[in-house]
């Protein structure tokens, strides 16, 4: 177990530098003008080289490359200069992940327990009215575009419950709508991968010896079924978790939520280059962050699996 960590951790230090870098190398591609905000039409062609000069973006890349990571390593992603100019990228970030933090919490709160419920209700009905509904929704959530059920449930619950359409934080009516967009896409792969688990379980040996020795099918169920079939969900778990302070970036835009996932699509269309980087950085770390400790929970919580193995990694 220690040697795989270890083993797991290079790797996903390795990818995590990868990633870094090209973001980097990429953003050097954007324009300039997002470096200077509404100053850059005042600007002439001598003063704006002595600004890109002074912010080290005229030295050489690997130069520029070096000095980012010297920063990046000492926790400096920058100053915003559209956004906020001048402010640090930092502090910024600090004011919009409670938002998000919130938010996300709750939707994880609402899918695991509904989502786990319909994939185990939808297991033991298997072939039946309930199983028939749930991958009925499982599929619709699948196929449509969320953009499509995400504004149907903005337009018209908003009418038919007489929800308000925008979040304000004065008013916690205004979260419930937000939070349960949220939790749509959780519920649904909860649900799928829950009963598939399950259906898994159930036609195992263990199973049919336990039900030939007369124990309860409830108690079959619960204690040998959904333990080991909640085995293989719980590498999910860290990635969701950590998207959580990330913010859902869809939605956060669509009901005016001050959060990360807002943030982003407001710094992309107002082109502050240092912060969409420092942003883009942010959730590639949550991904990367999120699977490592996925599979390392995953063998907590069956000893069982050996993942020092070739055959056992991912």
């Amino acid at each position: 177990m220690f040697k795989y960590s270890i083993k797991r951790l290079l790797q996903s230090i390795g990818t995590l530098f990868i990633i870094v870098t090209l973001v980097f190398l990429l953003m050097r591609l954007m324009p300039e003008e997002g470096y200077f905000g509404d100053s850059y039409e005042k600007l002439d062609e001598v003063q704006k080289e002595i600004v890109l000069t002074n912010m080290g973006l005229r030295d050489p890349l690997h130069i520029q490359l070096g000095n980012f990571y010297k920063d990046l390593l000492s926790g400096d992603l920058g100053e915003s200069r559209i956004y906020r100019p001048n402010v640090p990228v930092t502090e910024i970030i600090k004011d919009k992940i409670p938002y998000s933090l919130y938010f996300g919490l709750a939707a994880i709160g609402i899918s695991l327990f509904l989502g786990v419920s319909l994939g185990i209700g939808m297991a033991r009905s298997k072939g039946k009215v309930l199983d028939k509904i749930g991958t009925a929704y499982v599929v619709f959530i699948r196929a449509v575009p969320a953009v499509v059920y995400f504004l149907f449930i903005q337009l018209y619950l908003t009418n038919i419950f007489k929800l308000p359409i925008l979040f304000d934080i004065d008013k916690p009516i205004t979260w419930i709508l937000p939070a349960v967009s949220m939790s749509l896409g959780g519920i649904a792969s909860y649900a799928m991968w829950m009963r598939r688990y399950m259906v898994d379980e159930v036609n195992k040996d263990y199973v049919k010896l336990a039900r030939a020795k007369g124990l309860k099918s409830k108690d079959i169920m619960v204690k040998h079924v959904f333990r080991n079939a909640f085995v293989p969900m719980a590498q999910y778990l860290p990635s969701a978790i950590l998207f959580t302070i990330a913010g859902s970036i869809f939605i956060e835009s669509l009901y005016s939520i001050p959060g990360m996932g807002g943030l982003l699509v407001d710094v992309i269309q107002r082109q502050d280059n240092v912060l969409v980087q420092a942003l883009v950085l942010i959730y590639s770390s949550v991904g990367i962050i999120g699977l490592f400790l996925g599979d390392i929970l995953m063998a907590l919580f069956d000893p069982r699996i050996n993942l020092q193995k070739k055959e056992g990694a991912r």
